[in-house]
């Protein structure tokens, strides 16, 4: 469960580290956000010379979550860490070219393909 204010791990090589999330996408009154769910951030912490830079406002889809998920075959997933992905723009398309760690197989469910075929493996 991602909310207003979160802290968010990036998981790719676009460059940025930290993610605050300050907008979850998908109704006004939407407060958390789930595996596969879009957020805007703004990123708090970033390598030098990268692509994405401190303070850019960008989106980004969540990879990973504390909070355990159920399946709909009735078992439960749950991550170490909460962690995201930077899209490009409006698309679903990512920005970085490689995803470091596990991915769940719900985000490849939600239309985000692409990510999925970057990430080191899905569980």
């Amino acid at each position: 469960m991602i909310q207003l204010r979160s802290m968010v791990k990036i998981a790719d090589n676009a460059g940025g580290k930290i993610l605050q999330c300050i907008h979850v996408l998908g109704g006004s009154a939407r407060r958390y956000a789930r595996l596969g769910d879009v957020i805007v951030g703004t990123v708090k912490s970033a390598d030098p010379r990268k692509e994405v830079k401190k303070h850019d406002v960008l989106r980004a889809v969540i990879i990973r979550q504390r909070k355990e998920y159920r399946r709909s075959d009735g078992s439960y997933i749950r991550f170490d860490d909460n962690a995201c992905v930077v899209l490009e723009g409006k698309t679903k398309k990512p920005k970085g070219g490689r995803v470091f760690g596990p991915m769940a197989r719900e985000v490849k469910e939600k239309g985000f393909t692409e990510v999925a075929a970057i990430a080191q493996y899905l569980v």
